[in-house]
């Protein structure tokens, strides 16, 4: 009975991972619900890029996630840099996040903050700066397969009429918050690098902007470093 339960639930088209209750991310295993959103390998890259760019100085990070979610990104850097203090902001519910944590063991380096990361201070200075903000068009979700459509949180999701509002907001506001010589980290649909980076390339504070592509070969992620008043 349990089985065809489940079984029924699926086609509904209801997620896996939401039937299960656990969804894993770069080999560890969040619990997950519909108030967060699914976690996707595409968002590892995020991670690995992110690690590959701060290889030579693992030295005491202090590290923000904007959009804490689950907490996949948070309490990933925080197992991979373990003398990080992750701080991480989200405006819906912290508490799957904070399981995770527990679960993970990482709940005394990461601090959550019940906040919109838009309307909040973010305080810092910060060495790393990661999000993977809403980026959907909205008028595009109702396009989105049900498994997201039904299921995932919206506002997760939908980034505003192009898909734009978080990065025009964080892309400005990261500098103000970034240590020199900080990276900022962001996911992004696999048609905005061009946009996202001219909005760091609009500012002379980013340097080293590149874009690195996931394993379907699509635009994923966007890194920059802020400039040093040095050069």
């Amino acid at each position: 009975e349990n089985f065809c339960s489940k079984i029924e639930r699926r086609v509904l088209r209801e997620p896996v991972c939401h039937i299960t209750g656990v969804q894993e991310f770069w080999s560890l295993k969040f619990l997950v619900n519909e108030k967060v959103l699914t976690p996707r390998p595409e968002t590892e890259i995020l991670v690995e890029q992110c690690l590959k760019a701060l290889e030579t100085n693992f030295s005491p990070l202090k590290i923000l996630d904007l959009g804490a979610g689950s907490g996949i990104l948070a309490i990933t850097l925080a197992k991979e840099i373990p003398q990080s203090q992750v701080t991480a902001i989200e405006k819906s519910t912290l508490e799957v996040a904070r399981k995770n944590a527990l679960r993970h063991s990482v709940d005394d380096q990461v601090c959550f903050i019940s906040a919109d990361l838009m309307k909040t201070d973010w305080q810092g200075p910060y060495d790393l700066i990661i999000s993977n903000p809403p980026y959907i068009k909205s008028e595009e979700l109702l396009k989105c397969m049900p498994e997201v459509r039904q299921y995932e949180p919206i506002e997760a999701l939908d980034g505003g009429q192009d898909g734009l509002d978080y990065y025009r907001f964080i892309v400005p506001m990261a500098l103000e918050k970034l240590e020199e010589g900080g990276l900022l980290g962001l996911e992004i649909s696999h048609t905005q690098a061009d946009a996202v980076v001219a909005l760091m390339e609009s500012s002379s504070y980013y340097q080293n902007i590149q874009v690195f592509q996931d394993y379907s070969g699509f635009d994923r992620v966007v890194l920059a470093c802020k400039r040093s008043q040095n050069g």
